[in-house]
């Protein structure tokens, strides 16, 4: 079967544990295993579970409408949404389409199968995404405590500071290397540069992202974005 591969880290990372090359390698360790061709693949990276915040998941969406492939997988059902309302509406959609929806987990795939004659099946799943929404908001909270008694003993504790800054001494200041690679990522925009082409130029000439060895298109507009924000904010 031809598929389609949907990946996403979110904008909190620390929550995550699981960066897009290991959710790349475990959908096609599935697609091996099971005999399907994965098509194409949809990385979004930095972007909230928010639907209207996710590009990539609507371009994933159009291929499927389109007939680009025959089923959509992610790497973890939570991959897809950590919303239980968002999830099955999202599963809705795609079982509309007449396509399938996959996991690479292996203990998810039963659950993913639309069969009115076993309702216990969208039940458990139902289950499993409603733990996972309460693990997440969980996790969140723990985390917004722990920050908020960490400022208020005057250090630094708003996550990782945005690309083209480093925390130093409890104090955000300037990262000359990632500050560089800014530069020409501008520089290469103003030329008239895609997305893609600007990740290629960068990997070529050395410059290194926050995280990891690879530039994402989505990483690079976020970054230009807030370029171009501090620039006119001046």
């Amino acid at each position: 079967m031809r598929v389609i591969a949907y990946l996403r880290v979110s904008t909190e990372k620390q929550l995550d544990g699981y960066g897009l090359d290991v959710q790349r390698d475990a959908v096609r360790a599935w697609a091996r295993a099971n005999g399907h061709r994965i098509v194409e693949v949809f990385p979004e990276e930095g972007v909230s579970g928010k639907l209207e915040d996710r590009p990539e998941l609507a371009k994933a969406l159009r291929a499927l409408k389109d007939g680009q492939a025959d089923g959509i997988v992610v790497p973890k059902l939570d991959r897809l949404a950590r919303d239980l309302v968002v999830q099955e509406q999202l599963i809705a959609e795609v079982w509309r389409m007449g396509a399938a929806v996959f996991s690479a987990v292996a203990s998810e795939a039963d659950y993913l199968v639309d069969d009115p004659a076993d309702p216990s099946r969208k039940l458990i799943r139902q289950v499993l995404g409603a733990v996972s929404e309460y693990e997440r908001a969980m996790i969140a909270l723990r985390l917004r405590t722990g920050r908020a008694h960490k400022a208020s003993k005057g250090g630094y504790a708003y996550g990782a500071p945005a690309f083209g800054q480093k925390a130093v001494d409890k104090e955000l200041t300037a990262d000359e290397r990632e500050q560089d690679a800014l530069a020409r990522m501008i520089e290469l925009d103003n030329d008239g540069k895609s997305l893609r082409e600007i990740c290629t130029a960068l990997e070529e000439e050395g410059h290194r992202p926050k995280r990891g060895d690879r530039w994402h298109p989505t990483t690079v507009s976020r970054c230009l974005t807030r370029a171009r924000a501090a620039t006119a904010a001046a």
